[in-house]
């Protein structure tokens, strides 16, 4: 499922239909207690269950006993949005995960061409999400490092990226806002200038900045390389949030390929304590389906 469409609305169903549902769902995560890790959902994944206002989306997913939350497309809503749904969160004892940065220039080669007017846009767009963060009191931003050059070498293309990461990255550093690296991967997302974790380690790397991390999506990792549980030892000591989703499909953990319980468990055993962002769809539509979501998730929850 393409991050783009997460925020698709979905058929309406009348709340009343579905009341028994909700309640014996809340009262089964209150016998559960909390989430034994940061699971973040996002808005619209419990909409039937608990109607369209956000802010009752944040309390329902609560009561189920999550933790955290992570939006998107928070850097498109209002600041007197932004300041309400960060309200309702910190009331609620939620933790925010990230937004994206660069909505802007995601999709475009930006960062590989070695172009002033692309690097002034980054860098605003940088300005921008520390004063979002500031409101939401985010601490991750997901940064997108748009398509390959088709007639420059990948060595210089990741070069320039590096160079621009780091102005962004004085940016961000005095806040303590952490831009996070997403690879994705090619089949979904062809020609992106980065796919793999090993590249976006490389980067991180050269960046060397605490300011600039990987986002390591396991969906995306599962099709590009496999492998998971290696890489991410690899990889650890320059990531910085985490991302969920099965393969085939981009769906709730239990639905595909991904030993989720054992790459949850091999996490919380490294001493993770960050966020792990739900960045995928639903298997079944409807209260039903947003309802196995929450059974998935204590399924593999590393308690």
């Amino acid at each position: 499922m393409d991050r783009r469409d997460f925020f698709a609305a979905s058929a309406a169903v009348g709340a009343g239909a579905f009341a028994s549902k909700a309640l014996a769902g809340q009262l089964k995560a209150s016998a559960a207690g909390p989430f034994s890790v940061k699971f973040a959902p996002h808005f619209g994944m419990f909409r039937h269950l608990a109607g369209d206002d956000p802010i009752a989306q944040l309390e329902y997913a609560a009561d189920q006993g999550f933790t955290a939350w992570e939006d998107n497309g928070m850097g498109g809503r209002s600041p007197e949005e932004q300041s309400r749904l960060a309200g309702a969160m910190e009331r609620l004892g939620m933790t925010m995960g990230v937004f994206v940065l660069n909505r802007g220039t995601a999709w475009k080669p930006t960062f590989s061409r070695n172009n002033s007017d692309d690097r002034d846009a980054f860098l605003g767009e940088c300005r921008e999400a520390v004063e979002i963060a500031k409101r939401v009191n985010a601490k991750w931003t997901t940064v997108v490092l748009g398509t390959r050059h088709p007639r420059i070498d990948l060595s210089y293309q990741t070069a320039y990226a590096v160079e621009q990461l780091k102005r962004g990255a004085e940016i961000l550093e005095p806040h303590g806002l952490v831009m996070v690296l997403e690879p994705l991967n090619p089949r979904d997302h062809p020609n992106m200038l980065l796919a793999e974790m090993g590249h976006a380690y490389e980067i991180c790397r050269a960046v060397d900045s605490p300011s600039c991390k990987i986002l390591c999506d396991l969906y995306h990792q599962q099709i590009t390389e496999g492998n998971l549980i290696p890489n991410i030892d690899r990889a650890w000591d320059e990531i910085g949030y985490f991302q969920i989703g099965d393969n085939p499909g981009r769906k709730e953990p239990t639905t595909g390929e991904i030993n989720y319980l054992n790459v949850f468990r091999h996490i919380k055993e490294k001493g993770f304590t960050g966020i792990l962002g739900m960045e995928h769809g639903l298997s079944r539509s409807g209260a039903e389906g947003e309802q196995a979501l929450i059974d998935a998730y204590r399924a593999v929850d590393p308690v």
